[in-house]
Formats: structure tokens, sequence, C-alpha cells
């Protein structure tokens, strides 16, 4: 009547129907809701953690940051301040000249 491929299909698939429903019974159990919600909340955890660690690089970067524009604030002031010192000398140096 039956061949035994068709046999061996009709075995698959029925084999196949009893562990899907048996697996959706234990993936909707109470048991697995706990481990469900554990897990969630393990994730939560390591969330905050790694928001916390982002937070302080930020927070260091920043003032990094505002340490490095302070710095080439000064370096900026200090170039400007020997190009005005340049200035004041060679006019002193062009002021002697027409004295001579």
């Amino acid at each position: 009547m039956f061949s035994d491929s068709a046999l061996k299909k009709i075995g698959i698939f029925a084999g196949g129907v009893l562990f899907g429903t048996a697996g959706v019974k234990l993936l909707t159990s109470k048991d697995a809701k706990r481990v469900y919600t554990n897990c969630t909340a393990a994730v939560l955890r390591a969330k905050e953690c790694v928001m916390e660690t982002a937070e302080a690089v930020q927070e260091n970067a920043e003032d990094i940051l505002a340490e490095a524009q302070l710095i080439n604030e000064k370096r900026a002031e200090e170039a400007a301040m020997q190009v005005q010192g340049g200035l004041f000398e060679d006019a002193g140096e062009e002021e002697q000249e027409e004295e001579k």
C-alpha cells in the first residue's frame, strides 16, 4: 500500500508535528517564562553597566577636548605676542636707521 519512502516521509512529518507541539508547550511553560524573565533582567543590567561606562568615557572626552582647546588658545596668544614683539623690534630698528 505505502512504499518505504512514503512511510519514512509520514514518520518524519509526524515526528516534526510531535516535536513542534512539545516545543511550544515547553516554550510557553512557567519555568520557561522564569528563564526568559531572568535573561531579560540580566540584559537590562548589562545595558545599564554599558551606559554608565559610555557616559564616563564621554565625560572624559569632553574634559580632554576642553583642555586641548585651552592649550591651543594659549599657544595662539603666545604666537600673537611674539608677532607683536617682532613688530615692535622691527619698528625700533627702522627708527634707529632713520636717525643715522
